[in-house]
């Protein structure tokens, strides 16, 4: 599947992720300020300008770290708002990919944002502002990069640039990524006239940079250039920081000493960290990089920002740095008041248990009120209304709440509610029909109160939990840096699971000599199926009558049920028999459209072969879920696929076979419910005797009842 996407062709070239099949139980240690933020983004860059803090990072977690293109600022390091910024598309193109951003404030006093997109090339675009939050014009109104692929020489992608401004003025481009295959990073002179013309650029010899990945950073310590970048493989623990250092922005670099700084630690709290920036403080330094969340999504693209200390041993030589979970001293006193939610009492509606063959662990609703991002209290699963109750422990003045949400990007609906006995409630906020975005989101209000009670009604975006970071409570006001505000969503609030069982396919009322018709879905979004190419009905060696699929496939004419967008749940059961098993192909049913976005996680399918993704294709090897044991061919089976917004298992005759944590992000446009087939061809050439699809995960009870009440029967 990964050769019949272009677009992959980059990604192919990167190591497979394996998973660590080791089982991890219950919840993580006592995590402190690392991470700094709540919610999945990555590549940091860091900058202050005037007394404001900015974090600007790629957000992570959905369709190959696609997310918004969103900023972070604080004004003590400490309390982060989370702001989606206004920057033009593409001729007609929106932006998805806000990969690697950097900005850089120019001599005109202007800001100027600059980040890697591959939706039209993978280049470095520009964009300039008179803030450092936007709104942003383009730099070139012809979408012409800043930094071209194959520049500056063919071949060569231009991703993941950061900016060096020198002591005399001068700003130094550094880019380039999986630059173990492409010899080496680049280097190049920004025009500070135009800010987007690059000039004298060249490639650093890869022996200057060994082991080396991508994520170049360049910074000066006395007369040295310390050129930092990212080594091995983002996606698993092997990621890590390494450096080199010059005379010249230009080098020739030599590798430092104590490499790597940054990498796993010993106990695997800090897990695969890298692709970081420097914060300087008069002589301190700080680092600060992503790390993967826990427990560990599945491909490495769920990160986590985090910072900590660094020292230098001299100009040239970096001390190793202690990755921590307490992460800084408070270098910065902050004017918030005590949050009087820290560690009281809470309880939820549910909470979810994640259980997998790798992993054992709670989401329980102690989390919400741990003030830890490394944390969050997750529903037991995605049906709404879901509610979190806070016990404050005696009647208190209740001025502010402010609710950090799993997705800041995203809009959840809510009410939160106040209590003095926890019997008679009264409205503290009303946002159940809200559509508006934000991390925290900020309720202000004047009562008083022993309780608290957030329930959650709706959500953006379909299958994503009530899940709440953190949830704070404050006695009283305070200033907060900016005041910024999204705009309002225009999408309606998503269509959630009906607990119905869509598709159901079986031999029942069909006939032989009719089996060129049309065959009904009797599930219950209706709908027939038509014959496309070689699909008949026979039967087996064994006597047993079913579908038989020699390059077909059936096609639905209805179209895909809202509820399966994005993160929406399913479950796919069937019966079938594969005479002979391949290492590629065999789809047993797909329900995505790989083109609407062409980048991993965005696409779906239900597969049966022996390759990396024999279970289940998600466009990138690093995501795909492979059968550990594959079922034998030319025998009967009872292969079950689901997943409940957390987990995908692939159950082969009752026994669960895999299992992976995964955020999806369907692309259900004008795709097709396909059986026997993907969008592209890639046929199952076997028997299906029974398929049916749940808008739902089956438990392992229920999947192992509907294997006893369907299989396979000799006539």
């Amino acid at each position: 599947m990964l050769k019949k996407s272009v677009f992959f062709i980059f990604f192919i070239t990167t190591y497979l992720f394996t998973s660590c099949k080791e089982k991890v139980s219950d919840s993580l240690p006592n995590f402190s300020s690392n991470p700094i933020l709540p919610g999945y983004y990555a590549d940091p860059t860091i900058k202050k300008f005037g007394d404001i803090y900015y974090i600007y990072a790629t957000t992570d977690n959905e369709m190959l770290a696609s997310g918004a293109p969103t900023v972070w600022y604080s004004n003590d390091l400490q309390n982060w708002y989370n702001y989606t910024m206004e920057i033009p598309s593409f001729t007609n193109m929106p932006i998805t990919n806000f990969w690697a951003p950097d900005i850089v404030k120019g001599k005109d006093g202007k800001y100027y944002l600059y980040f890697g997109n591959c939706e039209i090339g993978c280049n470095i675009y520009g964009y300039v502002s008179d803030t450092p939050v936007g709104p942003w014009t383009k730099l070139d109104e012809n979408d012409k990069p800043v930094i071209p692929n194959g520049y500056p020489r063919d071949g060569f992608p231009s991703l993941d640039a950061q900016f060096f401004t020198d002591t005399d003025g001068k700003v130094y481009g550094y880019w380039g990524t999986w630059v173990h295959y492409n010899g080496g990073y680049a280097v190049g002179e920004l025009d500070t006239n135009t800010m987007k013309d690059m000039v004298n650029s060249t490639n650093i010899p890869l022996e200057q940079t060994p082991n080396s990945f991508e994520a170049a950073y360049l910074m000066k310590k006395g007369d040295k250039y310390i050129f930092m970048y990212s080594g091995e493989s983002c996606h698993d623990e092997t990621y890590k920081v390494m450096y080199s250092y010059a005379d010249s922005p230009y080098g020739p670099f030599t590798p430092g000493e104590n490499n790597p700084i940054l990498s796993t630690n010993e106990d695997k709290t800090t897990h695969g960290p890298g692709h970081h920036s420097v914060l300087q403080d008069g002589d301190d330094y700080y680092i600060v990089y992503h790390k993967h969340d826990y427990p560990m999504t599945r491909g490495g693209l769920s990160r986590q920002v985090c910072i900590d200390k660094m020292i230098f041993e001299n100009d040239s030589t970096i001390k190793t740095v202690v990755p921590t979970m307490k992460g800084i001293e408070n270098i910065v006193n902050s004017k918030v008041p005590e949050n009087i939610a820290y560690n009281t009492r809470v309880t939820a509606s549910s909470s979810y248990h994640l259980k997998s063959l790798e992993y054992d662990y709670n989401y329980m609703s102690e989390f919400a009120i741990d003030n830890n991002n490394a944390t969050m209290w997750k529903a037991g699963d995605n049906s709404l209304p879901q509610n979190l109750t806070i016990d404050l422990g005696s009647v208190q003045e209740v001025a502010r709440v402010m609710t950090q949400f799993e997705f800041a990007s995203y809009y959840y609906q809510y009410t939160l509610e106040y209590s003095e006995d926890g019997k008679t409630w009264e409205m503290y906020s009303n946002k159940s029909n809200d559509q508006t975005s934000g991390s925290p989101m900020i309720d202000d209000n004047n009562v008083n109160a022993r309780y608290i009670k957030l329930t959650i009604s709706g959500t953006e975006k379909s299958g994503l939990y009530a899940a709440v970071w953190n949830i704070k409570v404050y006695s009283s006001l305070f200033d907060i840096p900016l005041q910024l505000k999204n705009k309002k969503s225009k999408i309606k609030p998503a269509i959630r699971s009906k607990n119905d069982m869509l598709i159901d396919l079986n031999l029942e009322g069909i006939s032989k000599d009719k089996s060129n018709a049309v065959i009904e879905n009797k599930g219950s979004i209706g709908g027939v199926f038509s014959i496309k190419g070689d699909v008949t009905i026979d039967t087996d060696d064994e006597g047993i009558e079913a579908f038989k699929f020699t390059k077909g496939s059936l096609v639905l004419n209805k179209p895909v049920p809202e509820q399966l967008a994005w993160n929406g749940s399913y479950s796919m059961a069937t019966w079938v028999k594969n005479p002979e098993v391949s290492n590629e192909g065999e789809i047993l049913a797909s329900w995505c459209n790989r083109y609407k976005y062409r980048l991993a996680n965005s696409y779906n399918a239900f597969a049966y072969n022996s390759g990396h993704y024999g279970a289940a294709p998600h466009l990138d090897g690093h995501f795909d879920m492979k059968y550990n044991n594959v079922p034998e061919a030319n025998k009967w089976h009872h292969i079950v696929l689901t997943f409940d917004g957390v987990v995908e298992k692939i159950y082969v005759d009752g026994v669960l076979d895999n299992s992976q944590n995964m955020l999806l992000s369907s692309a259900i446009d004008n795709a097709k419910i396909i059986i026997g087939a993907s969008d592209i061809g890639e046929n199952y050439s076997g028997y299906i005797s029974s398929l049916k699809m749940y808008d739902y995960a089956l438990n392992e009870n229920e999947l192992k009842n509907l294997m006893k009440a369907t299989s396979p029967k000799k006539n």
